[in-house]
C-alpha cells in the first residue's frame, strides 16, 4: 500500500451565520494515498466544496487538523497563517475550478504563466518554456495567446489545469471541474488526469454530485450531511496507490 500524502483528522467546520451556526463538516477522518485518483461524491449541500478547502487551506477548519507530506515535507497546513498557506498552496497544490477563474485580460500562456511569477520558481524565460510545454500537454499549444473569451469551455478548463500545474505540484484538487461540461469534453478532462497520474505520478482529489462518474476514480468517498458515509474501490479500475 502506498504512503498516505494527505490525512484528515476529526476535521470540523462550522459556519456562522444570521439564522445560526451551520455545521458543515463533522468530525471527518480520511487519507489519502500518493498517487490515486479520489472522487469525493455527494449531492449540493453535502460538503463537499468545504471538505477541499479543508483539505487546500483555502477556508480554515473549526476544530482538527489537516497534514500534508509531499517532498519530504511534512506539514500541518491550519497551523500557518493565511499567507504562508497561499504560498504553500502555490509550490504543493494545484487547484481546479468549476468555473475556471482565468483572468479574461491575460492571453492563455499568461495565465499559466502568472503563478510561476508570483512564486518565483522560474526565470521569465524558463516560465514561458514551462507554460508553452503544458500548453502542449493539453493539445492547446496553437491557442497560447488567445484570451479566455475566444476559446470553448472545456479549452478553458485544460487551461485551467495547464494553470494548476504551473509550479508542478504533488497533488491536484478538483472541485466539480466537469460539472459544466459535455459528456465528451468531461471524458477528455478524465484522460488528462488520469494521465497526470499514470504518467507523472500526480495525487488527484476530485469532488463531483454525478455519482455516474464513481468508477472513473481509482476509490471514491461518500459524503452527506458532512459525514463520509461510505468507501468504492471499483473493480474495473487500475488502482494508484492501493492493492486489492
Amino acid at each position: 500500500m502506498s504512503s498516505s500524502i494527505i490525512e484528515l483528522r476529526n476535521v470540523s467546520k462550522t459556519y456562522s451565520t444570521a439564522a445560526g451556526d451551520f455545521i458543515a463538516l463533522t468530525n471527518v477522518n480520511m487519507n489519502i494515498l500518493a498517487g490515486e485518483f479520489l472522487g469525493i461524491v455527494g449531492k449540493s449541500g453535502a460538503g463537499k466544496s468545504t471538505l477541499l478547502n479543508m483539505i487546500n487551506g483555502v477556508d480554515q477548519l473549526s476544530s482538527g487538523e489537516v497534514i500534508v507530506r509531499a517532498d519530504n515535507e511534512n506539514i500541518s497546513i491550519h497551523t500557518m497563517s493565511e499567507d504562508e498557506r497561499a504560498r504553500w498552496r502555490g509550490k504543493k497544490m494545484g487547484v481546479v475550478y468549476q468555473s475556471f477563474q482565468l483572468l479574461p485580460m491575460l492571453t492563455l500562456i499568461d495565465n499559466i504563466t502568472l503563478p510561476m511569477d508570483l512564486s518565483d520558481n522560474y526565470k521569465p524565460r524558463e516560465s514561458k518554456e514551462r507554460a508553452m510545454q503544458l500548453l502542449q500537454l493539453m493539445e492547446l499549444e496553437e491557442h497560447a495567446n488567445k484570451l479566455p473569451a475566444f476559446i470553448s469551455g472545456g479549452q478553458q478548463q485544460r487551461v485551467a489545469i495547464a494553470r494548476a500545474l504551473a509550479n508542478d505540484p504533488p497533488i491536484l484538487v478538483a472541485d466539480e471541474p466537469t460539472g459544466s461540461l459535455d459528456s465528451i469534453t468531461a471524458d477528455h478532462i478524465f484522460e488528462v488526469f488520469e494521465h497526470l497520474i499514470t504518467d507523472q505520478g500526480k495525487t488527484i482529489v476530485m469532488v463531483t454530485h454525478d455519482v455516474g462518474l464513481v468508477s472513473r476514480f481509482s476509490r471514491s468517498l461518500t459524503i452527506a450531511d458532512g459525514e463520509l458515509l461510505s468507501e468504492s474501490i471499483p473493480d474495473t479500475k487500475l488502482n494508484h496507490g492501493r492493492k486489492k
